[in-house]
């Protein structure tokens, strides 16, 4: 079923141009899209013990064991063995090879002295699917499973979402050997899950969890070099109100975010529905960036006498994400004290209302012809 969801990335097209490193967490889809869309590419499958084994005693195995005819080389799961990455150097310069270097980590390699090769790749991102990739989308079933291909499609998507929570802690946190004390960062990541897009307080993680705030922010960090986690920061250029400077923290996927929380069953118009509505806001948003291929940042607004905007691109476009059937002009406070700065452009709420329409300046979207409007290029130009 799940090659019934074609995806809005195309790595061949981007690899045409230059090789990329691609990161995604686990269960993506990053297996399933190299072979709908680089079959022909020469494989290297570093989860294989035995491929690992060999190239991990001889390099040089990976570019003579490429055909003259193969222009373009997958290595996935780069970060198991990040000394391959010379070869891979070696192999573009001298012959004009093209890579896709997958991984579900950037630690090793961003943090462990790897050869990058120094411009000779782009980064792309596969994320969680989105709802541009999921035919007859449904808001409520995919607030509450979230965007992984087997747990969205599964009939125990509950079950599965349990079950991949507890192996990404077996296999990528404790099998990597990033932490120490496994029980303690999985009741870290507990607290983190409840505390889903509110402001980052070490002193509090740190007091409600019992480790030192040190260790949180290490264990933060480890969230996003495994890709499990990132950081909305504060937009911070208001001059006429101050800002709070502490960044939001996010979970990559709003179905994994329930699941870790131990949240119940996300109905419309309860608290829980709001939250995770904010939240599946901005990773369509944080989608839509990476696969169109631009820069503007993702940022939020709070001032320190309490006004607040959601999402905040570039200086574009500030949103407002109000989990309600009818919006009144007492939902724009935080926009309208934004727009007295003068520093981004448009303003916008996305909404359940029925239909479009607009509040003293504010466009406000119905959430469908929010994301219509977003995937069809014609909300951020």
């Amino acid at each position: 079923m799940t090659s019934a969801l074609p995806r809005l990335l195309q790595l061949n097209e981007l690899v045409a141009k230059k090789s990329i490193f691609l990161f995604g967490p686990r269960a993506t889809g990053k297996s399933f899209l190299i072979r709908q869309q680089l079959s022909a590419a020469h494989l290297v499958d570093l989860l294989d013990a035995d491929v690992f084994g060999r190239l991990a005693r001889r390099p040089k195995l990976l570019g003579e064991e490429v055909r003259e005819d193969q222009r373009v080389v997958v290595v996935d799961e780069v970060q198991k063995l990040p000394a391959l990455l010379d070869e891979v150097h070696r192999l573009i310069e001298s012959r004009g090879l093209r890579f896709v270097l997958t991984g579900s980590s950037v630690r090793k390699l961003m943090h462990g002295g790897a050869n990058l090769l120094g411009g000779r790749a782009w980064r792309a991102a596969l994320f969680p699917l989105c709802s541009r990739e999921i035919p007859n989308f449904d808001l409520i079933t995919y607030l509450n499973r979230g965007g992984l291909p087997s747990i969205l499609l599964s009939e125990h998507a509950r079950e599965e979402l349990r079950s991949y929570t507890n192996l990404y802690l077996r296999e990528e946190i404790k099998a990597e050997a990033l932490v120490r004390k496994v029980d303690q960062f999985a009741r870290f990541l507990d607290v983190v899950a409840l505390g889903n897009g509110e402001e980052l307080n070490f002193q509090g993680i740190s007091s409600d969890t019992g480790i030192p705030a040190s260790t949180v922010q290490n264990y933060l960090q480890i969230l996003e070099d495994t890709l499990l986690g990132f950081a909305l920061p504060p937009f911070g250029a208001t001059k006429k109100r101050k800002a709070i400077t502490r960044s939001k923290f996010f979970l990559f996927d709003v179905g994994v975010a329930g699941a870790l929380a131990s949240r119940g069953e996300v109905l419309p118009r309860s608290e829980l529905f709001g939250r995770a509505f904010e939240h599946f806001i901005l990773l369509e948003l944080r989608a839509y960036l990476a696969y169109r291929r631009r820069d503007e940042p993702l940022q939020y607004w709070r001032s320190t006498s309490g006004f607040e905007v959601d999402i905040i691109v570039g200086n574009t476009l500030a949103i407002e994400c109000k989990a309600a059937d009818l919006v009144s002009e007492r939902d724009l406070k935080g926009l309208k004290a934004l727009g007295e700065e003068g520093l981004v452009k448009d303003f916008a709420i996305v909404s359940l209302d029925p239909q479009r329409r607009t509040v003293a300046g504010v466009k406000v979207y119905p959430w469908a012809q929010f994301l219509d409007d977003l995937w069809s290029d014609r909300l951020l130009g």
